[in-house]
């Protein structure tokens, strides 16, 4: 699937969005984020999703004073940041066991308008896409230091111990560098936040640097997974 990729329905933006809550886990514009569902309210979610428009909103719990990086995820309505990222689901399948795997291709960024009733057990907002629309235009060129960049997360894997494919790396064009670095990074959830609520794609690419030479010299955060 390329980087931003465009289908005949994008920009249809639905008044009613179905809310993913998973600490840890970004979702950014031309982005793609694998899932695995197992929970019944998020199968029911994810069903419907499918029958209507193939769209989830993924968004970030907010944490509490005291809270491990993981415990917002253990809440039943924890309050969540204000600003999320429709998904497109682009990959669907059934396991043998229950579960969904599905990965979805970030669209645009939201605001929450309102909360409003849950359907199947899984929340729903209505959301608001004003000041978004440069998101569904495609994955704007950020301008970075890309060697800069590029040293930042190779010190950073080397700290955190991490494997990675340098050549694919090396050979993503910026956009998409900065994309796949920001959501694969295990990143305190609120520096997560502060990637995706980032004005444009160069102020993204600037404090994206910042967290990974900031984060190479200190102790490792404690990622949640992406799974749910």
């Amino acid at each position: 699937m390329a980087h931003g990729a465009q289908y005949p329905d994008t920009g249809v933006l639905p008044d009613v969005l179905p809310i993913f809550p998973l600490p840890g886990a970004l979702l950014l514009p031309g982005g793609q984020l694998p899932l695995n569902i197992f929970e019944p309210r998020y199968l029911n979610m994810t069903l419907d999703a499918m029958a209507h428009g193939r769209v989830i909103g993924m968004i970030q719990p907010q944490p509490v004073a005291g809270e491990e990086p993981r415990d917002p995820d253990l809440r039943e309505a924890p309050e969540v940041f204000a600003v999320g990222c429709l998904g497109r689901i682009v990959s669907f399948a059934e396991t043998g066991d229950g579960r969904l795997l599905i990965t979805l291709l970030g669209q645009t960024r939201f605001r929450v308008a309102e909360e409003l009733p849950m359907a199947g057990g899984y929340r729903r907002v209505r959301p608001d896409f004003a000041g978004f629309a440069a998101d569904l235009d495609g994955a704007a060129t950020p301008n970075i230091d890309r060697g800069r960049l590029l040293a930042a997360a190779a010190r950073f894997f080397e700290a955190r111990g991490l494997q990675a494919d340098w050549s694919g790396i090396e050979d993503a064009p910026d956009a998409l560098l900065v994309t796949s670095l920001a959501m694969a990074c295990p990143f305190d959830l609120r520096d997560k936040q502060a990637l995706l609520e980032s004005a444009t794609a160069s102020a993204r690419a600037a404090l994206l640097v910042d967290l990974l030479e900031m984060a190479a010299r200190g102790p490792a955060a404690d990622p949640a997974g992406a799974s749910h």
